[in-house]
């Protein structure tokens, strides 16, 4: 058991959203703490609450009940501009489809976060550094069209950690790879977490590619669970 605070914190955290006249509660009573450097898998069946999970721990959304904290902060509190700026320092996506910019190269793309963090530009050398380590510095004046999907899920990863956020948060990554590319991704996942010391929180359905983490939780009909081996 680590002495260290813990990077992330929920407390008793509950999520309501409204279909029609129905009340439909996505998160119940979630209360989970983890590490900084954990690889946390979360599972669960879709619309079992694990969207809503990640979407408040990176300030997209905030709980209607219960706390959230990032670094002993606690979000609950925060306003948007707050929130933003919280997700552009603390906070790297990366989604199921990409998300790439396609009208920028791939250098261009890795060095968005930092342009929209107002960051100096002599940290270009970062973004090189990034893709050389993701495999893809022969590709930097590519643009997304031109990669394949595994290739650009490299490059989100590149793009997420390039403004070195205390946690990656990461939505299905797998879901539109093949399962040769979907392992290279893990592995490369699962040694960044390492390497750069952040917390990766990954959202799946498959059991095999929750088994990645060092850590594994289950969401369903909102409540989180510690998973059995």
């Amino acid at each position: 058991m680590s002495s260290e605070p813990p990077i992330i914190c929920f407390k008793d955290v509950y999520k309501y959203y409204h279909a029609g006249n129905e009340k439909v509660t996505a998160l119940s009573g979630v209360s989970l703490e983890f590490q900084q450097g954990d690889f946390v898998s979360i599972m669960g069946p879709s619309g079992g609450g694990k969207t809503t999970f990640l979407n408040c721990l990176g300030g997209l959304d905030l709980p209607d009940r219960g706390e959230i904290f990032l670094k002993n902060r606690l979000m609950n509190n925060m306003n948007d501009k707050e929130l933003t700026e919280l997700r552009r320092k603390e906070v790297g996506f990366i989604f199921q489809f990409f998300n790439l910019m396609p009208t920028l190269t791939i250098l261009e793309n890795v060095d968005l976060p930092l342009l929209i963090n107002h960051s100096a530009r002599n940290q270009s050398k970062q973004v090189q550094t990034l893709l050389d380590y993701v495999g893809l510095a022969h590709r930097s004046k590519s643009f997304p069209a031109e990669l394949s999907g595994g290739e650009m899920q490299r490059v989100a990863i590149a793009r997420a950690l390039v403004h070195r956020p205390a946690i990656v948060l990461a939505d299905e990554p797998t879901g539109n790879l093949d399962s040769d590319n979907g392992i290279k991704i893990l592995e490369l996942m699962k040694k960044a977490s390492v390497d750069f010391d952040t917390t990766v929180v990954m959202a799946t359905h498959n059991i095999q590619i929750a088994d990645y983490g060092n850590r594994h939780f289950e969401i369903r009909d909102g409540k989180a669970t510690i998973r059995q081996s």
